[in-house]
């Protein structure tokens, strides 16, 4: 399990931090700072593996904190999460040892993007005392690439044909909870294809803030007679 410590002084983005982490298989939130003292505090008693960083804090901005962790020289590693844009803000992150820099807002797709790829690169890491430059490529420059009409690795034909069939008797958007009861399945498994669904385009995700509590994503058919999907259903045609 991936622990991660999140340092964010918006407590709403730290909630979509929670929401989104509790969605993705590995990862385990520790705890929520809201500033980088505190983060110092937590990580002079506690260990995590990564931490996801705002940039704009008062008193010790995030880049700062961010130079404190390699100074100290902790085994961790960050990931940036910030609505800073320019060329500076970005260079110096990178220079100081992020993994990813996600710039604010964003959706979860992208934030999934990140740590999943975090995770493939310490199992790559982790799996052998020597590398071949294959497996590091496709770990670093994201070489590897799913065919035209494949079902990306984890998905199944047959349960992506029954997720389908339910999206299309829906009138309006939809929650990933709402599919997940319906089809039997759990929620982190039905986000898989969901998530598949709207990398093809046939979904659209909208967030709804509302009134109170936490921010809730929607998805919404964009084309209920769309033809793409056929190739990655033959067999149920």
């Amino acid at each position: 399990m991936i622990k991660i410590l999140v340092v964010e002084d918006d407590p709403m983005v730290a909630k979509l931090h929670d929401v989104y982490i509790n969605q993705l298989d590995d990862f385990q939130l520790v705890d929520s700072v809201r500033n980088s003292d505190e983060a110092l505090k937590f990580l002079a008693k506690k260990s995590v593996d990564l931490v996801l960083l705002d940039i704009f804090m008062p008193n010790i901005d995030g880049l700062q904190l961010l130079k404190e962790i390699r100074t100290k020289n902790y085994d961790i590693d960050v990931i940036c999460i910030s609505a800073a844009t320019d060329k500076e803000h970005i260079l110096t992150a990178l220079r100081y040892g992020a993994f990813d820099y996600i710039i604010k807002p964003f959706e979860f797709e992208r934030f999934s993007i990140a740590l999943n790829s975090y995770r493939q690169r310490n199992i790559m890491l982790n799996s052998s005392a020597v590398i071949s430059q294959e497996d590091l490529d496709s770990c670093l420059l994201n070489k590897a690439k799913t065919p035209a009409g494949t079902i990306p690795k984890g998905l199944e034909q047959t349960t992506l044909y029954n997720v389908w069939q339910e999206i299309i008797t829906i009138d309006g958007s939809f929650t990933t909870e709402e599919i997940a009861s319906k089809i039997g399945i759990s929620r982190v498994s039905i986000r898989k294809y969901l998530e598949f669904l709207k990398s093809i385009n046939i979904l659209h995700l909208e967030l709804n803030r509302g009134c109170v509590g936490r921010p809730v994503y929607r998805y919404k058919c964009v084309n209920k007679n769309a033809t793409i999907l056929n190739s990655y259903v033959k067999s149920k045609k």
